[in-house]
């Protein structure tokens, strides 16, 4: 069977009709043309053809069930010939220049097509699907283009990667809340207030940057860490929260790391209520997780994270937080954080509003 494709020509059309005249299969006649069976059943579906069991006792069909090679060569010639429809993001129009902006901006093309529709609705040619700016990019041709275009998607596995589920060796904490216990109103995520947390760890684990989000409404807040101890965990989560007001402040989900060791004083600190994680279980912080990955675009593995400045954490989360997201249909955080704040009149820290 050829691996290459090519039309049907004039004189396979006529063998078709005539092995079906004789009753034979569509395997048998791709067989006898080394063709694929999948081609034959496609032309005989697309020029008429019916089984017998499908025409009836009294159905009367002109020719081999309704095909006829002289038809379907008329319909071949016609297809070949007709205009094709101009493709919605052609490179060289103002739709691509604006969807590739975006890209820029390290948007996705979910955040990308969500957006479009509620900034320009009833407008059809300014919207366009996440599958069409994907189509879009790896339809480029091979070579540098390609690759630049590649580039402006996010980075993801060819493939999962199971997760380890051994004994862990990491220490056990003290005391600890479990999430099973968590109040109705974080696991629902009705209020503000509630939040997810971890360390993104740099190379060799000697350097770490806490990463926070408000379960609610997406708000991430980036914390820089003196280290990757249990002391440096401490004082970045307590300076981190500490410009929220106190309705802002009611809950911490957090795995079961070895630098929360200090959590009971966390919350003395905070006023915060930390609750754990189950071992080997990120599902249960999903937020938080989906979070950390958005943000190895800026902080990439492997990379030595005390280098950059809090302003520099703050400029990267106030990044993120002008992204539409989907679950908010749309919003970006920054917008749901604050309808929140003013629906339910709480203060609204500065540093993280502005991200300065």
């Amino acid at each position: 069977m050829q691996r290459t494709y090519e039309h049907l020509g004039a004189e396979e059309r006529g063998f078709i009709m005539a092995m079906k005249q004789q009753g034979e299969s569509a395997r048998a006649i791709a067989k006898a043309l080394h063709r694929a069976p999948s081609t034959i059943c496609r032309e005989l579906r697309r020029n008429g053809y019916k089984p017998q069991h499908e025409i009836g006792p009294i159905g009367r069909p002109r020719v081999a069930g309704g095909y006829d090679t002289l038809r379907a060569g008329k319909r071949a010639r016609r297809l070949k010939y007709k205009v094709r429809r101009v493709r919605k993001l052609d490179p060289a129009g103002p739709l691509w220049a604006k969807v590739r902006a975006l890209l820029e901006d390290r948007w996705s093309p979910e955040q990308i097509a969500g957006r479009l529709k509620q900034d320009y609705p009833g407008q059809q040619t300014l919207h366009v699907s996440h599958e069409t700016i994907y189509t879009a990019i790896y339809a480029a041709p091979k070579g540098a283009l390609r690759r630049e275009l590649v580039a402006l998607l996010r980075q993801g596995r060819g493939a999962r990667r199971p997760r380890t589920r051994g004994t862990d060796r990491r220490g056990q904490l003290q005391d600890v809340a479990s999430i099973h216990v968590r109040p109705p109103e974080a696991n629902e995520r009705l209020l503000p207030g509630h939040w997810e947390g971890d360390f993104l760890v740099g190379a060799g684990n000697r350097s770490a940057v806490g990463t926070l989000v408000c379960r609610k409404t997406l708000l991430v807040v980036l914390a820089k860490m003196e280290g990757c101890t249990a002391a440096a965990a401490l004082e970045g989560f307590a300076r981190a929260f500490a410009p929220f007001d106190e309705e802002l402040c009611k809950t911490l989900t957090y795995d079961q790391g070895k630098e929360m060791a200090y959590h009971q004083r966390l919350e003395e600190r905070t006023g915060l209520k930390i609750y754990f994680a189950d071992p080997h279980s990120p599902w249960q912080r999903g937020i938080n997780e989906n979070t950390n990955g958005l943000l190895r675009e800026y902080l990439p593995k492997g990379a030595d994270l005390s280098q950059f400045t809090q302003q520099e954490l703050d400029q990267i989360a106030w990044s993120l937080n002008n992204r539409p997201r989907k679950s908010l249909g749309f919003k970006k955080p920054s917008e749901a954080f604050w309808e929140c704040c003013f629906n339910l009149d709480i203060r609204i820290p500065t540093t993280v509003a502005l991200g300065s």
